[in-house]
């Protein structure tokens, strides 16, 4: 099978890095093979640091030591590409480029967050229906294979609840949970899926704490930490009992990899593994969290 060239737009994130080894690094003991990484715009957010300070050492490191061709547009890569990665850290700027990249019609996969408001997820979605581009939006969270065999594992009864812990540093770019908080949030629709109606959030200097209703009776919560450690959790709630686990385990990168090889069949023709529906949903969680931070309130989705 003909080995798909993929390209990138925006290299100001560790992803972009982790990517361009498992898809271009043969020795890898993570190897994602189906596809090379081939071409790529750097792209970049003058605004936000931890953007436009890693665009040049992350393109540099991409084009030397990977072989990636960089071009001068997003339009060249979408040109020159089977499917595109679409990985600028500054969710803002997403609707921006899929604008240049949906009329190619081309396989997208677009890093976490797709957005940072309703509206703009909204936009995204309705460019790829009108032009039937295929794309998905996640955390590598998602995909960890720790979270996807708990998940399968039924023999206590389906699922009544789900309590997600992680990291949540904030940037001021990209408001309250829609920088760290995603990862969370991404382990609690993977476990309880669409239906979530409103939510509520506490906060302090140390710690946030959200928690959310779904229509079916059931609750999901997640805790964020500033002060703890880094790792991320999950205990779900069954019928006969709980269990929980690290959700990436000892090989984080597992994650990534699980993702690109998701993408790697989206682009050879199979169905995206997320709906959109469930990604806006999502977005309007963070973003009902986000308001609910400021008022104290619960916020209806």
């Amino acid at each position: 099978m003909e080995e798909l060239q993929i390209g990138m737009v925006g290299m100001d994130t560790s992803h972009s890095r982790i990517f361009a080894a498992l898809l271009n690094d043969i020795t890898h003991p993570l190897h994602v093979p189906g596809g090379k990484l081939k071409y790529g715009y750097p792209a970049g957010s003058p605004d936000f640091e931890l953007s436009y300070s890693r665009v040049k050492p992350i393109s540099g490191e991409l084009q030397e030591r990977y072989g990636v061709e960089l071009l001068d547009s997003i339009a060249e890569v979408a040109e020159r590409s089977h499917a595109i990665l679409l990985t600028s850290v500054d969710g803002r700027v997403h609707k921006e480029q899929f604008e240049v990249l949906a009329p190619y019609g081309k396989p997208v996969f677009i890093d976490k967050p797709l957005a940072v408001t309703s509206e703009d997820a909204k936009a995204i979605v309705e460019l790829a229906e009108r032009y039937g581009t295929p794309f998905f939006s996640s955390s590598m969270v998602r995909f960890g294979e720790p979270l996807a065999a708990l998940l399968k594992d039924d023999t206590a009864g389906t699922i009544l609840g789900a309590d997600c812990s992680g990291p949540l540093d904030l940037q001021p770019t990209q408001p309250g949970l829609f920088w760290y908080g995603i990862h969370s949030v991404e382990m609690l629709y993977a476990a309880l899926g669409e239906g979530c109606y409103s939510v509520r959030a506490v906060c302090s200097d140390a710690q946030e704490w959200v928690v959310g209703q779904w229509k079916d009776g059931r609750i999901g919560t997640i805790r964020g930490n500033r002060t703890g450690g880094s790792d991320f959790y999950i205990v779900l709630h069954r019928e006969r009992g709980s269990n929980g686990i690290n959700a990436l385990g000892a090989n984080y990168n597992a994650g990534h990899q699980q993702l690109l090889k998701n993408f790697i069949a989206m682009a050879r023709g199979d169905a995206p593994p997320i709906r959109p529906s469930l990604t806006l949903e999502l977005i309007r969680f963070i973003e009902a969290a986000n308001e609910s931070r400021v008022s104290g309130t619960d916020v209806r989705l």
